[in-house]
């Protein structure tokens, strides 16, 4: 029998219903993940997230993650200018 779970997501609070039994059927399937992102949420969060915050974590992991590189890229500029 597949196993589904009424869950709260635990960083909006708001309800989903997690299909771990069957993953293919899953909220969040289709989401991909680097193995730094995946760790990075694993750590933050205790449970499974809903589609709508795994998504909006993505999207703010690469945003710090391009924000880093680019604040690498320009003290490294601003350093050979000088």
């Amino acid at each position: 029998m597949t196993k589904h779970e009424n869950k709260y997501c635990p960083r909006c609070k708001e309800p989903f219903e997690c299909k771990v039994g069957s993953i293919l059927l899953c909220q969040c399937q289709g989401i991909s993940f680097t193995d730094q992102e995946r760790d990075y949420i694993r750590l933050t969060y205790p449970d499974c997230l809903c589609r709508k915050c795994l998504m909006a974590m993505k999207h703010e992991i690469s945003t710090t993650a391009v924000r880093e590189k680019m604040r690498t890229i320009l003290e490294a500029i601003k350093k050979g200018t000088q």
